[in-house]
């Protein structure tokens, strides 16, 4: 069963940022190829005070243009490298940025649309969303620019300490006892920004999700004037992020304070030492130069990863919560040496001694001991009040869900022990809720088979008594039907769901109150349409109005998980009294 995204913990390192590795690894020639840039831009710019060093200790001392102009020469060209490869190392990494958080994106979506309903259960799609949205653009800050500079940060740190070491031993070892004093300081911080950087990844992730929510559902909002109520919540939702927001800023603010006034107070400490060093003549105005410049690079390069550190370790509490969306796995999946159905099936279905519990609801079966056997090509109509597991047998036939004991069988072979991709392609859902995508009407039949050609759309809308209403329409197919197709009437979107579903032609048909949605005109067009679908194939229809199962096969009346019935519907008025009265109450209201 796939495990809820569980609460995340305070982490206290990178390590989430190593989850990048295998996105990185296919472009580890440029990664390499900016890495080489960054060392010839770090080495250029730690020669600069060498070359200041010389100027001042020879080319001026030595009161002479010509050696001057050399010293100087030599300094330009130091900075012009260093320009050159800073430049090349900011498009490398920036493009490496770029593509990596795209490939991100795209893993995380291609794993998040293959999970199970149980997923979805437990996991919000605003939340998920929001990670697919602001983690990753955290994450792209990071490896665009945020992480960059952190290395070129300690990289020049690193070199300046080095050079300053050679420079004068007896004032970097002055600068090393002080530099704890700094750093401690700013690790301490920077772990307080971490938490509440995901807290306020977790109130965006809240508001992104409540927006969404409500959103799908303006109707029902505006119907029951809740449009205040859910401005409130969401003020209070967004003020929640604002709130973290600023506590998270004022955290930084306060660690970049102290940053610099840590590392420049250090600084002017040991440089009120190298004065006192000349003064003394135990080193010259070079030497104090050139260990001045390193020690700017020492502070700006701490001051840098100071500033940098707390997004860095924002990137890594977004990657973190990447990952659980990458290393999440689906209670279904395919086995190892799945089996292999037909090309087409013949379209028998078994149910044997099936008992399942949806994981949100473990004390209630929703199916319990359920068995029931379909011939090829037979329709068979499921009835029974609400909660009686009529859907439920639909989504345990497409495995959506696993059943805790018994077996489910097309053709004779255990659906368990198939794809679900394959086992799904033998079969067609329309469903009452029809959902349709922001596309062309064209695109939306096409989905049931990605490839037919415009004439077999036209063929199906024509059959499922959709054509006319299409060709109306501004753009005829290619008109966008807007979000969830609200350009279109109910019953105008349940004939493109019936559409989609010709298209497919499968072996199994799966109705869900197919007609439920329309009028009496088009409702009798439909009939006559699905009837034709339903020759040659295996039908199994939810019916809530008794009226569309009529001429069906058999019905199977279910109650609480269980067949409590089967028969014709004359059969069944006379010997089953739940179905009887379902059919008084149903027929008798019509008939008033």
């Amino acid at each position: 069963m796939a495990e809820p995204i569980p609460d995340r913990p305070k982490a206290r390192s990178l390590k989430p940022l190593a989850a990048l590795r295998p996105f990185l690894r296919p472009y580890r020639h440029r990664a390499l190829l900016a890495l080489f840039a960054l060392l010839v831009a770090a080495a250029s710019m730690l020669a600069l005070p060498v070359a200041l060093r010389q100027l001042i200790d020879h080319g001026l001392a030595a009161n002479s243009a010509a050696t001057i102009n050399r010293y100087f020469f030599g300094f330009l060209g130091a900075a012009v490298a260093y320009g050159g490869f800073a430049a090349l190392r900011f498009y490398h990494v920036t493009w490496l940025g770029e593509r990596i958080v795209a490939d991100v994106r795209s893993a995380v979506y291609n794993r998040v649309i293959r999970m199970d309903p149980t997923f979805f259960e437990v996991t919000r799609t605003g939340e998920v969303l929001s990670r697919l949205t602001t983690d990753t653009t955290l994450v792209q800050s990071i490896a665009g620019s945020s992480l960059s500079i952190a290395l070129r940060s300690m990289l020049s740190l690193t070199g300046a300490l080095v050079m300053l070491a050679l420079t004068s031993p007896k004032l970097t070892g002055a600068l090393v006892v002080l530099l704890p004093l700094v750093i401690v300081p700013l690790i301490m911080v920077g772990r307080s920004v971490r938490s509440l950087s995901r807290t306020s990844q977790d109130r965006i992730a809240d508001s992104s999700g409540l927006a969404g929510e409500t959103l799908n559902a303006v109707q029902t909002v505006q119907a029951y004037t809740l449009e205040t109520l859910q401005a409130q919540r969401y003020d209070t939702a967004v003020e929640a992020g604002f709130d973290t927001g600023v506590q998270r800023t004022r955290v930084r603010a306060a660690l970049t304070a102290l940053g610099i006034m840590l590392v420049f107070g250090a600084i002017t400490a040991v440089l009120w030492l190298g004065a006192r060093e000349v003064l003394a003549g135990q080193m010259t105005g070079g030497q104090l130069g050139q260990f001045l410049l390193y020690a700017v690079y020492v502070g700006a390069s701490a001051a840098a990863l100071s500033e940098t550190w707390g997004e860095v370790q924002r990137g890594a509490g977004a990657m973190e919560r990447l990952s659980e969306l990458l290393e999440a796995t689906p209670a279904v999946t395919a086995p190892a040496h799945p089996a292999r159905l037909p090309a087409r099936t013949a379209g028998q279905i078994r149910f044997e001694g099936v008992r399942f519990h949806y994981p949100s609801r473990p004390d209630a079966a929703a199916l319990s001991d359920y068995t029931l056997e379909i011939a090829p090509g037979e329709t068979v109509a499921l009835v029974g009040p609400s909660g009686a597991g009529k859907s439920t047998a639909f989504q345990l036939l497409l495995r959506f869900y696993d059943p805790a004991a018994g077996r489910v069988l097309v053709d004779g072979i255990d659906i368990a022990s198939l794809a679900p991709e394959d086992l799904r392609r033998q079969i067609a859902l329309v469903p009452q809720d029809t959902v349709l995508f922001g596309a062309s009407a064209r695109e939306n039949i096409g989905y049931g088979r990605p490839g037919a050609s415009d004439e077999e759309i036209v063929a199906a809308a024509e059959a499922a008594a959709a054509d006319g209403f299409l060709r109306e329409l501004p753009q005829g197919y290619d008109t966008f039907l807007g979000e969830r197709g609200l350009r279109l009437s109910g019953g105008q979107r349940q004939r493109l769901a019936i559409a989609r579903a010709m298209l497919k032609n499968p072996p199994i048909l799966l109705l869900d109150e197919a007609t439920s949605a329309l009028d009496a005109e088009s409702e009798r067009l439909v009939q006559e349409a699905i009837e034709r679908l339903m020759r040659g194939r295996t039908t199994l229809i939810i019916a809530h109005r008794l009226a569309t199962v009529l001429k069906a096969d058999r019905i199977i009346v279910m109650d609480r998980g269980r067949i409590v019935g089967q028969g014709t519907h004359a059969e069944l008025v006379l010997t089953n009294p739940l179905y009887a009265r379902l059919a008084a109450l149903q027929f008798n209201a019509s008939a008033e």
